[in-house]
């Protein structure tokens, strides 16, 4: 099992120092996560990239549907390329809720409208990345831009990562809709969702026997070769091996090949930072795990 940690909020100064502390403390991944209006995650990230030499960089999450596609292929192929190939995409559907900024800022909040934009968008991103003339005729998203006769500047420079950057992408455990769409990508972001209505990031909490037996029908229904990562989120003490143990085992038995350390309840916490920094330099709890 490899350990991340997710950066909960705050400048990308500190995230650059804290970055390169996770590195230093032996953690294997460091995220940020992508506000509707805060912080930019990439900036973000690029200034990670340029502090850090091996620990591996992403968000948790993006919201595809509030981007324009070749947008986001660009802020990622470089971000890859200037981390040497060390990049990780995670994206979904975003939690709406009140005061997120969704509504605020006028974005699409419907579920079924951002699903959509989002299936449309990775296609995008995917197809732009082999940095190739590329098309793309959808319901909401056309590309007529890099095609063979196309007079202006080239294709930007695709990813450093071969065959792409990964892709993790937020799947109901629940619902075979939703895990259908990571047949064809690199990384299972687990939720549940309890009702009709629910977008999966405002799911309740689910048991390692239901992520099982959402993993096994997942490896059983691949549609590329690549190894499948599957994400969990936990909170684990530094300071008590044994403990940390006792909370990630289930997970790993359940097929979870990621933890993500989050402390999102610092968020409007003053001394957020400094809480921070401290579990970060504590390190990740890798003890026969």
């Amino acid at each position: 099992m490899k350990h991340g940690f997710v950066f909960p909020i705050g400048q990308a100064r500190t995230a650059a120092e804290f970055a390169r502390e996770a590195e230093l403390a032996g953690w294997d991944g460091f995220f940020v996560w992508e506000p509707v209006w805060g912080e930019d995650a990439w900036v973000m990230l690029a200034a990670c990239a340029m502090v850090t030499d091996k620990i591996r960089l992403g968000t948790l999450l993006t919201p595809v549907s509030r981007r324009r596609p070749w947008k986001l292929a660009m802020e990622t192929a470089t971000v890859d390329r200037l981390s040497n190939g060390r990049l990780i995409l995670s994206v979904g559907l975003g939690a709406v809720h009140e005061n997120s900024g969704w509504e605020e800022f006028g974005e699409v909040t419907d579920k079924k409208l951002r699903a959509e934009r989002m299936d449309e968008g990775l296609d995008i991103i995917t197809g732009l990345w082999k940095g190739q003339p590329f098309t793309y005729a959808g319901k909401h998203y056309q590309v007529k831009a890099y095609t063979d006769n196309y007079p202006g500047p080239p294709a930007p420079l695709p990813p450093a990562q071969k065959p792409r950057i990964p892709i993790w992408v937020v799947g109901a455990i629940n619902r075979e809709r939703s895990l259908r769409r990571i047949l064809k990508y690199d990384g299972f972001v687990p939720t549940l969702v309890v009702g009709a209505n629910t977008t999966p990031q405002e799911g309740s909490s689910y048991t390692p026997e239901q992520l099982r037996r959402a993993v096994d029908w997942l490896l059983a229904n691949r549609e590329i070769e690549t190894p499948l990562d599957v994400i969990i989120e936990a909170q684990t003490p530094g300071d008590d091996s044994n403990k940390a143990r006792e909370i990630l085992q289930p997970w790993l038995d359940g097929g979870a090949t990621w933890h993500i350390e989050s402390m999102w309840e610092l968020l409007g916490d003053a001394q957020a930072d400094e809480k921070v920094l401290r579990r970060i330099r504590q390190g990740p709890p890798t003890a026969q795990l």
